[in-house]
């Protein structure tokens, strides 16, 4: 705090932001070099061998749908009935017009084909389903046995 005294004699005084400013640029650099690593999935992706590496965007529109049969656009939470239009919504917007489905492996499987159904419905043909690639199975086998 600096104090001056002006020719009337009364005091002035101004409060020093700088610190302020520039604990929160290091608080905001931090955050964005973290955001990115943080993958708060909650959709445990089933297995499969013939499936190819697919790089996640962020441009991706993903309809996923978790364990206890909650449906999430783009990480968005959203009711059965909104699903449809929410897709349309996100669609419009992009150039890719593929829709990813994340399964989880403990989530019903007439939840998943629901929303397949019902994405069909709403004329949106390229569907995309999305899992873990499984480990290759030749090194357990090559020995002879299981």
């Amino acid at each position: 705090m600096a104090m001056d005294t002006g020719s009337k004699g009364s005091l002035k005084s101004d409060i020093n932001v700088t610190p302020l400013v520039d604990v929160m640029l290091v608080l905001l650099i931090i955050m964005m070099l973290i955001a990115p690593m943080i993958h708060n999935d909650a959709v445990a992706l089933p297995e499969a061998r013939h499936s190819t590496q697919k790089p996640e965007k962020e441009d991706q529109t993903v309809v996923a749908i978790d364990a206890v049969n909650q449906i999430y656009v783009n990480a968005l939470p959203v009711k059965a009935d909104d699903l449809v239009p929410r897709v349309q919504r996100v669609l419009e917007e992009k150039t890719d017009k593929v829709v990813y489905v994340k399964g989880d492996k403990d989530a019903k499987y007439s939840a998943i084909m629901s929303a397949m159904d019902a994405l069909r419905q709403a004329q949106i043909e390229n569907i995309a389903l999305i899992t873990e690639r499984r480990p290759d199975q030749e090194n357990k086998t090559a020995g002879g046995g299981h």
